[in-house]
């Protein structure tokens, strides 16, 4: 099965470039491609790519992503949410340890997934404390290059 992060671009690209009104038709347009996705993943998926339904003008509505503008907003408020929650960060071998204040793991865990940083396997949050797996090949310190790019105001 392909990766979520190729599947995440074709479903942008096929809302983009086709008039796709529910999911089982884009179920049908992912199989396809070759994608083998159940209709609550694709449900995941439409809801973390902020996917909406708007009128087509006619008698029914069709899928839309959310503008350039919303996307950067939507950014920022991942980036607030990880920056004040987040303590340290260290890691090992292809492991990020990420403490954070008490209560914040889950905050700053979904921050780190939803700004889709391609070095990031995974993440796991507990109380305190969030892991993430870097994918094969990839160093704690490319992942704190990719972070820094994004969070500028970051403090080691």
């Amino acid at each position: 099965m392909k990766e979520r992060l190729t599947r995440l671009k074709s479903i942008r690209k096929l809302i983009k470039n086709y008039r796709i009104e529910s999911q089982e038709a884009l179920l049908g347009y992912l199989q396809k491609e070759g994608f083998e996705v159940t209709q609550a993943t694709l449900s995941r998926d439409l809801k973390l790519l902020k996917v909406g339904k708007v009128s087509d003008g006619h008698n029914g509505y069709v899928y839309t992503l959310p503008g350039e503008d919303e996307r950067q907003e939507s950014e920022q408020i991942f980036i607030q949410d990880f920056l004040r929650g987040y303590i340290s960060i260290d890691f090992s071998g292809n492991m990020v340890v990420i403490r954070t204040f008490p209560g914040h793991a889950p905050v700053v865990s979904a921050a780190l997934d939803s700004l889709s940083f391609e070095e990031v396997l995974g993440t796991l949050a507990g109380d305190n404390c969030v892991f993430a797996a870097l994918r094969e090949g990839v160093t704690g310190m490319q992942f704190m290059a990719s972070l820094k790019l994004k969070m500028p105001e970051l403090d080691e």
